[in-house]
C-alpha cells in the first residue's frame, strides 16, 4: 500500500516537471497570444471611439420642418438621434416624416429605423419602413433604399423590396407609390408567399387597401402554385384577401392530380374554410391519355382531387 502511493507522489511530481517544462518553452507564444489580445481590444475601443467623434454634429430629439416659398407646411421631420458628417449624407434614426396638403391636412406618415439625408433633399430609409396614408390604410415593407421625391410626390425604390401582409409576403424588384394614393405598386418581377403554402410568380402588381380592401392585382402572365396544384394564366390576376377569392384572368391552363392538363377561362380560386376549390362557367377542356371531355362549367376540388365538368358535355374515351 505505501508502495502503491510513493508511486503515485513521483508521477504526481514526474507531471509537474513536464508542465514547467512545456511553458518554459512556449513561453514566447504564450506572452505573443497575450500581447495580441490586449491589442485586438485596444484596436476595437478605438474604432468605437471613432466611430463615436467621426461625424460633425449630433443633435438628439431632432425636428426639421420645410415649407414652400409661399410659406405653406409641406413636411416633418423627427429622429431620435440625428448625425451630420463632412463628406457623406446626414444620418438619422428611428425617423418618422409626416407630408401636409395645401389646406396643412396631415397626409402620409413614414416610419423607419435608419434614414439619409443628401443635399439635393431627398431623403432615403433603409430597413424597416412602415408607410400609412392619409386615409389610415398601413404597409409594411423592408428594403434597401425608398427615396422620398417631395418634388413630384413619389415614393420610389429601384432596390428589392418585401412586402409584409397579414397572410402574405411578396418580393418584388422595386416599388412606386404616390403620396395622395392608397394604391402601392410593386415592379418588376413579383412573388406572392402565402401562409398556407401557396406561392405566385407573376410581374408588376398593383396592391390596393382603398377603403378597407385588400387587393393585389396584375396584368402580366401568371403562376400559381400550391401543394398538388400548378395554374398558368395569361392575362394576371386578381387577388382579394378579405374574402379568399383569386381570379386567374384570360385563358388558363391547369396542372393538376387527375394526371391531365384541364383548359378553361377567367378561374377563380376559393381558398375560405381552408380549401382549395377552382371554377369557371367559361368552355372548359379536360384531357388525359384516356379521355377527352369538353363542358360548359368546371368544378375542380384540389383538395379532395375531384373534378366536375358541366352543361353540354362532350366526352371521347380513348
Amino acid at each position: 500500500m505505501a508502495l502503491f502511493q510513493t508511486k503515485k507522489i513521483q508521477s504526481f511530481i514526474v507531471s509537474i516537471i513536464v508542465l514547467v517544462a512545456v511553458l518554459w518553452i512556449f513561453q514566447d507564444n504564450f506572452l505573443k497570444l497575450l500581447v495580441s489580445q490586449k491589442v485586438t481590444e485596444q484596436l476595437g475601443s478605438t474604432a468605437e471611439e471613432v466611430k463615436e467623434t467621426a461625424y460633425l454634429e449630433k443633435i438628439d430629439n431632432f425636428i426639421l420642418k420645410e415649407y414652400s416659398n409661399q410659406q405653406i407646411l409641406l413636411h416633418t421631420i423627427q429622429a431620435d438621434t440625428y448625425y451630420s458628417y463632412k463628406n457623406s449624407p446626414v444620418q438619422i434614426l428611428e425617423v418618422e416624416v409626416k407630408t401636409f396638403n395645401e389646406t396643412q391636412e396631415e397626409g402620409l406618415v413614414l416610419t423607419s429605423n435608419r434614414a439619409e439625408i443628401l443635399k439635393s433633399g431627398e431623403m432615403f430609409f433603409n430597413g424597416e419602413v412602415k408607410i400609412q396614408t392619409k386615409t389610415g390604410v398601413s404597409h409594411e415593407l423592408d428594403t434597401e433604399s425608398l427615396i422620398v421625391l417631395s418634388d413630384n410626390g413619389q415614393i420610389k425604390s429601384n432596390k428589392e423590396v418585401t412586402y409584409l401582409g397579414e397572410t402574405v409576403r411578396i418580393i418584388s424588384e422595386g416599388m412606386e407609390m404616390s403620396i395622395d394614393s392608397d394604391t402601392m405598386y410593386l415592379s418588376g418581377n413579383v412573388k406572392i408567399f402565402e401562409d398556407s403554402g401557396m406561392t405566385v410568380d407573376t410581374k408588376n402588381l398593383y396592391i390596393s387597401h382603398d377603403a378597407g380592401e385588400k387587393i393585389y392585382k396584375s396584368k402580366e402572365k401568371t403562376v400559381y402554385r400550391s401543394k398538388d396544384t400548378i395554374v398558368n394564366s395569361e392575362n394576371g390576376i386578381d387577388m382579394d384577401m378579405n374574402i379568399q377569392l383569386i381570379n386567374l384572368l384570360g385563358k388558363v391552363e391547369v396542372l393538376s392530380g387527375p394526371g391531365g392538363i384541364l383548359k378553361s377561362t377567367n378561374v377563380i380560386i376559393d381558398q375560405s374554410n381552408d380549401g382549395e376549390v377552382l371554377k369557371s362557367n367559361s368552355l372548359s377542356h379536360f384531357k388525359s391519355n384516356t379521355v377527352d371531355i369538353k363542358a360548359k362549367k368546371m368544378h375542380y376540388d384540389a383538395v379532395t382531387k375531384k373534378l366536375e365538368l358541366m352543361n353540354r358535355v362532350v366526352a371521347v374515351y380513348e
